[in-house]
């Protein structure tokens, strides 16, 4: 499916500067797609040429991931959070549907729970209600040194398994993602992520929101999506079947199809 694109770098003014990009028509609501830890907007590539090309999208890459500013510091939940609201003001974006892979969810439910006027919707692929304590990677991570190794990247991907077989060049595209982040962008974002009081703890989500989980997901228990959900009296639940953690990077068309219903609800 074509859609017409565009992007650039944004100057925010949490004093970094973003890379993103659009599709769809400058009208209406868009949907901002935030990428999970060590991936980068082009983790959405698959799902937005799923989406139909009326639907606005818009896809940057989160502080130290991809083409965006790198800093040595500033990896808090919070600041990431901020990018996000900041990004939306750079580009006269009153609010937005965020859309969230992962610990790309945990940052949309920081700006929902921070500015919730600026949050029409959220759909959460694959989000942790909490990524509180250590992560069981995190010796790993530690150990990691500068220049970051392809070969290490492309075996951290096991921590997740996909359960589904993934086309060779979308993985490979993923391995690169990882070896852009410097090995103490690698250590900080982590930090921030499992050192932040989590967002539902701080306040009650009240945006209409969807929430796609993966059954056979390694990371994330049942029990903690049915917790997420309950913190959210807005929100509606939807089990992927054969599906690992990464849902997104698994399933896009199914991904594509629940997002167009849910725009048609909250367009309703």
């Amino acid at each position: 499916m074509e859609h017409a694109s565009a992007g650039g770098r944004a100057e925010l003014a949490t004093g970094v500067t973003l890379a993103w990009s659009a599709t769809g028509p400058s009208a209406g609501t868009p949907v901002v797609m935030l990428h999970g830890w060590a991936e980068s907007r082009g983790v959405f590539s698959r799902l937005v040429s799923l989406l139909p090309p009326n639907v606005r999208t818009v896809a940057p890459d989160l502080r130290g991931h991809g083409e965006a500013d790198k800093p040595p510091h500033g990896y808090a939940l919070a600041d990431c959070a901020g990018d996000v609201v900041a990004l939306l003001d750079a580009l006269g974006l009153p609010e937005a549907v965020l859309l969230g892979s992962s610990s790309g969810g945990y940052v949309a439910q920081q700006v929902a729970i921070e500015h919730p006027g600026r949050v029409a919707g959220l759909v959460l692929v694959g989000s942790p209600r909490s990524l509180q304590g250590r992560a069981p990677f995190a010796d790993e991570i530690d150990r990691l040194r500068d220049p970051v190794d392809p070969a290490w990247v492309r075996k951290s991907l096991g921590w997740f398994p996909t359960v589904r077989p993934l086309p060779a060049r979308y993985l490979e595209d993923r391995v690169r993602d990882g070896t852009r982040m410097p090995a103490a962008v690698w250590r900080r974002t982590l930090e921030g992520l499992t050192t932040a009081p989590p967002p539902t703890e701080a306040g009650t989500i009240t945006a209409p929101a969807l929430l796609l989980w993966g059954e056979c997901d390694n990371v994330l228990t049942r029990d903690e999506q049915l917790s997420l959900a309950a913190a959210m009296p807005g929100s509606r639940s939807v089990v992927y079947e054969d599906t690992g953690h990464l849902v997104l990077w698994a399933r896009p068309e199914r991904v594509a199809a629940d997002v167009v219903a849910f725009l048609d609800e909250l367009g309703r």
